[in-house]
């Protein structure tokens, strides 16, 4: 899909397939929407910032409350959503043994009782050790510092399903025959 075909979408189409770019959100994609014509991804990937950005902190922290636990009560009942699942399946979240899952459990519960909402993190961006190490240390942030930080990674979920959406890979040169193309 190319840009003129998203600024061509209807509220409904726009939010049907943006409404989760920000987890569980479509009020984000709609918002967003008003704010047409987009030039580039860029654009909308600033949009949906700014607007996030405007809210209050209440507006904030309930877009993180739509997140679900990393490796929690949704992953275990196959409630995720589909983009949820990918990205904790990515890390290895989906594979845990018995005791990493009472681990990481632990970990969510005590961080969702300091903060008020679930750790958000990109997993797509980190690894698995990696996301363990940032839940242990994000629980001795102050929640005045826990909040952007949890924002941004929103930001960061949002923008890698931007470009899996309007940026499609290039093919690599396996599908392309010997020789990578020429850009």
């Amino acid at each position: 899909m190319d840009i003129g075909e998203v600024n061509s979408l209807s509220c409904e189409e726009f939010v049907e397939i943006f409404g989760n770019v920000v987890e569980k959100c479509p009020l984000v994609a709609a918002a967003v929407w008003s704010r047409r014509p987009f030039n580039s991804v860029s654009d909308i990937e600033a949009a949906i910032a700014d607007f996030i950005d405007s809210m209050p902190n209440s507006g904030k922290e309930g877009i993180l409350r739509c997140h679900p636990d990393l490796a929690g009560r949704d992953l275990q009942r196959g409630t995720l959503t589909r983009e949820s699942q990918a990205e904790q399946s990515q890390v290895g979240l989906t594979q845990l043994d018995p005791a990493e899952a009472a681990h990481i459990n632990a970990l969510n519960a005590q961080y969702k009782l300091r903060f008020g909402f679930p750790f958000v993190i990109c997993a797509r961006a980190n690894d698995r050790p990696a996301i363990l190490r940032q839940l242990s240390q994000r629980l001795g942030n102050q929640p005045a510092r826990e909040l952007p930080l949890a924002v941004e990674e929103v930001k960061k979920i949002c923008h890698l399903r931007l470009q899996n959406l309007l940026c499609p890979v290039l093919p690599g040169p396996a599908q392309l025959g010997s020789t990578p193309p020429k850009l």
